[in-house]
């Protein structure tokens, strides 16, 4: 459900591919559908959910409001497909996963960057070698919190952008985190009428001892050559991995711009899609017809919110912040 730019191109995957469809979509407002196939227009979960021929639900409504259609494509029995993070409060994201365990369903968060060709590699050659630091960094062009998406006040650049490179460092290290200590800065975004941080950087302990610096921007002039800048670093006792997104292997000036375009995540071969979201939610649909565990768990998205959640407490209070593992 959800018309915006991410559930279009989810739904574009899920036309490609040959073990899926799109049986339908919910929208308040059916004109935004159009365009977008044959499909029929609910006005809400519960009602598509009652569909027979629906065997899955992905929820790409903005951060805050995953959890109601979660819940709801759960109660029927669906299982779901939740854009990430899977949910922005820890009482949120554990009861979806609290449903989805009662019910029997598959839920997975759709973070694909663990589908970018290079992060996977970098994730087999690092494997069993034991973490000691990170770096990661995901910042954007003042674009997206201003135009690109209508809610940025209702989120933070933690959630909206640290999110991927949590679930990237949870996979990598395969331990939780303890303890967190943030700082925002704010001013720019204000001035456009948004209360949300222009920046925020933390510092996380991992319980095995490692600790990790995230850092996630969102005020980037917009004539920066790239939408978003990403860089993640990766120190294990006995290596180093550097892993540079900003430039995708292509650079092309124009007359009017040099631009890093994006082509990891999405972008289209042969005329289908192709790169990591395309990768992420096809292996979510084979989970499903395969009954077998999908790659994020909805455990691992869990502590993703609980961390980040700790952050946000922890630059609003000025305080270090044990993170709440919960039940």
């Amino acid at each position: 459900m959800g018309t915006g730019i991410m559930a279009r191109t989810h739904a574009a995957v899920l036309d490609s591919y040959h073990r899926s469809a799109v049986g339908g979509w919910v929208s308040r407002d059916p004109a935004r559908v159009t365009g977008l196939g044959d499909a029929p227009v609910y006005s809400d979960v519960p009602s598509m959910a009652a569909n027979p021929a629906i065997g899955a639900v992905l929820v790409a409504t903005p951060d805050h409001l995953h959890t109601a259609p979660a819940l709801a494509a759960i109660e029927a029995g669906k299982h779901v497909l939740i854009e990430k993070p899977l949910a922005t409060t820890v009482a949120d994201a554990r009861r979806i996963r609290d449903a989805a365990n009662a019910a029997g369903v598959t839920v997975m968060t759709l973070f694909n960057h663990r589908w970018v060709p290079a992060y996977w590699q970098a994730h087999e050659q690092t494997a069993g070698r034991r973490p000691v630091l990170a770096y990661a960094r995901k910042n954007d062009t003042l674009f997206v919190p201003t135009q690109m998406i209508g809610w940025a006040g209702e989120t933070t650049p933690s959630f909206f952008l640290s999110s991927h490179d949590l679930d990237l460092l949870l996979w990598y290290f395969d331990d939780r985190v303890e303890r967190v200590y943030a700082s925002a800065v704010h001013g720019v975004l204000r001035e456009h009428g948004i209360d949300t941080p222009d920046a925020v950087q933390a510092q996380i302990r991992f319980a095995g001892g490692a600790v990790a610096t995230l850092e996630a921007c969102w005020t980037y002039p917009d004539t920066f050559p790239t939408m978003t800048d990403s860089f993640l670093e990766l120190i294990f006792a006995d290596a180093v991995v550097h892993l540079d997104r900003k430039r995708e292997q292509i650079e092309i000036a124009t007359p009017d711009r040099f631009s890093y375009p994006r082509n990891q995540l999405a972008g289209q071969v042969g005329g289908k899609p192709s790169g990591s979201v395309a990768a992420a939610v096809t292996h979510f649909v084979d989970a499903v017809l395969d009954k077998t565990p999908p790659l994020v768990t909805v455990d691992s998205s869990v502590h993703v919110t609980e961390v980040l959640a700790a952050i946000d407490t922890s630059w609003r209070t000025g305080q270090p912040v044990t993170v709440d593992i919960g039940e």
